[in-house]
């Protein structure tokens, strides 16, 4: 595991460009016969893939050709929202100001509240340096808790049985399921509307029946999730904004 490891970390270096702020991954490839050039949209990375007998020289004047459109991509990402005093973050898709408390020592460590003027706040006490990594860890605890009752829900109607669920900081995906028939989601569903987290429990879940997409696996996700149609449509247009908040500025 070790040595794995190791050469995934020799075959990825990084590069500075003049004007361009975002990381720029350089990668090795066996397969790679050209250079190739994409943003990452959820990372805000700039990933250039190389073939093994490419150097940095050559990778760095590769971006430097393409420059105007590696900015034209950064520039049309959305900012990043870290969790930050003040900042505003969705909690099942209702906005809420980020509210750091200090050193108080009341109450929960995360709770949500609503001011007289009916703003909704997410408020964290504690030592100041840790709030942002106390919010995380609440949300994921809240993440759980709603996939677990919705998992639940969906395998039950659908005569299904899962191993487990795991929540985590997934980036490629939503969800998952193993052959292990272990299910795995994404945290930032909790910040989407509570639709897109239900539709994404009924997916992996039907994935339990059926490790495909076929007709037959569609047919079991409408059929414990009627609003389905809807909850991809708001995931091709939105999901990708999700991945904005908790990022660092």
């Amino acid at each position: 595991m070790r040595e794995a490891s190791s050469s995934r970390k020799r075959a990825m270096q990084q590069l500075h460009l003049h004007g361009v702020s975002a990381t720029v991954e350089v990668r090795r490839h066996p397969a790679a016969r050209r250079m190739t050039l994409r943003v990452s949209r959820t990372r805000r990375t700039v990933i250039v893939t190389l073939p093994m007998q490419c150097d940095l020289e050559q990778a760095g004047q590769f971006v430097s050709r393409h420059i105007d459109w590696v900015k034209a991509r950064l520039g049309s990402l959305p900012e990043p929202v870290p969790f930050q005093d003040g900042a505003v973050v969705p909690l099942r898709g209702a906005p809420h100001t980020i509210c750091f408390l200090g050193q108080l020592q009341r109450g929960a460590v995360v709770a949500v509240e609503s001011t007289a003027d009916e703003e909704r706040r997410l408020v964290v006490s504690g030592d100041r340096t840790h709030a942002p990594r106390r919010l995380l860890d609440w949300l994921m605890a809240q993440a759980r808790a709603d996939l677990d009752e919705r998992v639940r829900w969906h395998a039950a109607n659908l005569d299904l049985r899962p191993r487990g669920i795991a929540v985590r900081d997934q980036i490629s995906r939503w969800g998952s399921c193993s052959t292990t028939r272990m299910l795995s989601f994404s945290w930032r569903l909790v910040i989407a509307p509570p639709l897109i987290l239900d539709y994404v429990a009924a997916h992996e879940v039907a994935h339990l029946a059926e490790m495909n997409h076929s007709s037959r696996f569609w047919g079991l996700v409408r059929k414990t999730m009627p609003r389905m149609d809807e909850a991809k449509r708001w995931l091709q247009i939105y999901g990708m904004d999700l991945h904005r908040f908790g990022s660092e500025a």
